[in-house]
């Protein structure tokens, strides 16, 4: 039914775990095939390509869904509808930002300082010309193909790049000048496709599926006994997304709790349940949450 286009390089293993924790497992014949396939009926066609093209074909028709970045899809001005963020990335969960950065040693404290003529690299000219055009300044925006950073001082001033960390700006001696924009990856559509009611609902399933991978990173259900005696006490540390479950055993003398919790903090959160009076203590790991 759908037309799937996935993202080729810096986050394409990211994106394809994602998809498997989702139970919609990418399959290809090598990692350097184009092509792909997802056992699912919703989807019948798979391609993975570079991330800068993809709104682009969207926008145009070639595919009905995708993933790509905010910063491509601004970059592009593509038309598109956006089924929401995907808060996953290369590194971290974090989004990505495209800044421009400058020599630590520069004399320029914001984007105005800038001289008329000044040279910019970067592999986002459109949205550059557009921030620039904001700000007053004329300059010499050249076209980056890669490694952006390591032009500055020998053949440009001044980069726009892409940052998750700012390590690597850190490591070439850049600082921050501005920045452009916040970009998370984000689950997008053809606007005719998502027009079509049945298309429409195909693309709703994959983004709760993705969407309950995502949120199921970093959290466990931990399961647990407790008495009577010492239920208020349990109870009361035991964290939950909404409110722990609560079954009452056999004989009514003992109660079964059961909570969704973060991952990080249970080697604490455990010792302190038994403490309280927890016992048969089970740490699962879960796959997708969807509410």
């Amino acid at each position: 039914m759908l037309s799937l286009v996935l993202p080729k390089g810096s986050l394409e293993r990211a994106t394809f775990e994602l998809f498997d924790a989702a139970d919609l497992t990418v399959r290809r014949g090598s990692d350097r095939d184009y092509r792909a396939s997802i056992e699912d009926p919703r989807i019948d066609r798979v391609r993975v390509l570079r991330p800068q093209e993809i709104p682009t074909y969207l926008e145009q028709g070639l595919f009905d869904l995708g993933i790509t970045g905010r910063d491509w899809i601004t970059e592009t001005s593509a038309d598109v509808v956006s089924l929401g963020e995907l808060k996953y990335s290369k590194a971290t969960a974090n989004p990505v930002k495209v800044i421009m950065a400058v020599p630590n040693d520069a004399p320029w404290q914001q984007v105005s300082d800038l001289p008329d003529g000044i040279r910019i690299s970067t592999e986002f000219p459109a949205m550059t010309d557009r921030f620039l055009a904001q700000h007053g300044v004329k300059a010499k925006v050249v076209p980056s193909y890669g490694a952006t950073e390591a032009k500055v001082p020998d053949i440009v001033d001044v980069i726009v790049d892409l940052t998750e960390t700012g390590s690597s700006l850190r490591k070439n001696g850049l600082r921050i000048l501005d920045t452009l924009l916040v970009s998370y990856t984000e689950l997008v559509a053809n606007r005719e496709a998502y027009e079509n009611p049945e298309k429409r609902a195909a693309m709703e399933d994959i983004a709760l599926l993705l969407q309950g991978a995502i949120r199921a990173r970093g959290s466990v259900l931990l399961k647990l006994n407790v008495s009577n005696g010492d239920l208020a006490a349990v109870l009361a540390i035991m964290p939950s997304m909404s409110s722990p479950t609560l079954t009452s055993l056999a004989g009514g003398a003992m109660h079964a709790v059961e909570s969704v919790v973060a991952k990080h903090g249970v080697n604490t959160l455990i010792p302190a349940l038994k403490g309280a009076g927890a016992r048969d203590i089970l740490e699962i790991p879960i796959s997708k949450i969807v509410d």
